[in-house]
């Protein structure tokens, strides 16, 4: 499995603006690139609400602002099957025997207790690091978009 080449601007530290998916405008510390060419990154969650995620290079703006995160260690031991889902109604019946039944949003809870305990310590670690700067966890809090007039080839991150 060959990882995709990174641009040049993505480095781990850099904040980055989500381009789509349900938290598009919103921007976030990337941490490192997994095994799949996946971005990992993370708001941090109790910034801006941008938990722990995977997204695909393309779907990111790399600004110019970066932060030291080579102390974080909380994303060391994380890779892509932490990400893993449920495959679907189908694998959960192959699974199931007759007298058992396999509960989606049991699985669904397991996932998400699973992530808040990875998710804390990377809270943690870089809350500190974002206060070091003035004004930058409210940059993180705060989202992206363009007003009447403004062209994003125009703009500099």
């Amino acid at each position: 499995a060959v990882t995709r080449k990174l641009r040049s601007s993505i480095t781990p530290g850099t904040i980055l603006i989500l381009l789509a998916g349900k938290f598009a405008g919103r921007r976030v510390v990337f941490l490192k690139q997994l095994e799949s060419g996946l971005l990992l990154v993370t708001g941090p969650y109790k910034v801006n609400g941008v938990p722990l995620k995977r997204v695909d290079a393309a779907y990111v703006i790399a600004t110019q602002t970066k932060i030291d995160i080579s102390s974080v260690t909380a994303a060391a031991n994380v890779n892509d099957a932490t990400f893993k889902k449920l495959n679907s109604k189908r694998a959960a019946k192959a699974k199931a025997s007759m007298f058992t039944k396999v509960d989606p949003a049991e699985h669904k809870a397991k996932m998400a207790a699973e992530r808040k305990v990875i998710q804390a310590p990377m809270d943690a670690q870089l809350i500190p690091i974002l206060k070091k700067t003035p004004f930058l966890k409210s940059y993180m809090g705060s989202t992206f978009s363009l007003k009447k007039g403004q062209a994003l080839h125009s703009l500099k991150f």
